[in-house]
């Protein structure tokens, strides 16, 4: 199970490139359930979310899925990358410790997405999603805002069309 809440940033972290980073791609090749396709760096990844049997009350707690990730050989992703439902999606994310074993995931976006930002925490429960206090450089909490999921930023053409505050 993936438990994640997303935010807006304040402010870029300092000394950013001493942070370990990835450099990813990835398509959908469905949103309901999310069947993603990624290559993070040189490796390459299957992965399936589903909301299906999850108790609503652990909804409202944040991004919450079942997943399950498989890897790909090279071949098989480029395969698949050329089946992807509408556009692309490349951003390289900061791994960014926080403490008690989190980490915030910074994505910086690309290409057609140049300009967007936001960071993203995975938590390993509920309870620990519930009591997280943000640092001083995260912003507005946007884990159930919609233009923010990446199934959705797949079927955008520009930044235009994510409209105003973001």
């Amino acid at each position: 199970m993936e438990i994640e809440k997303k935010y807006k940033i304040r402010q870029l972290p300092e000394n950013l490139h001493n942070y370990p980073r990835k450099k990813i791609e990835q398509g959908y090749l469905c949103s309901d359930p999310t069947i993603r396709i990624r290559k993070s760096n040189e490796e390459y990844i299957l992965t399936y979310k589903s909301k299906y049997g999850l108790d609503p009350e652990l909804l409202q707690t944040g991004c919450v899925s079942n997943e399950v990730e498989v890897p790909l050989s090279e071949e098989g992703y480029e395969h698949l990358k050329e089946k992807v439902d509408n556009y692309m999606v490349y951003k390289t994310r900061y791994l960014i410790p926080l403490g008690e074993g989190l980490k915030a995931e910074l994505d910086i976006f690309e290409e057609r997405l140049k300009g967007l930002v936001f960071v993203e925490v995975e938590f390993p429960s509920a309870d620990i999603a519930v009591k997280f206090k943000p640092p001083e450089w995260f912003g507005e909490e946007i884990s159930f805002d919609h233009r923010f999921k990446n199934t959705y930023l797949s079927t955008v053409e520009n930044m235009k069309e994510l409209g105003e505050n973001i």
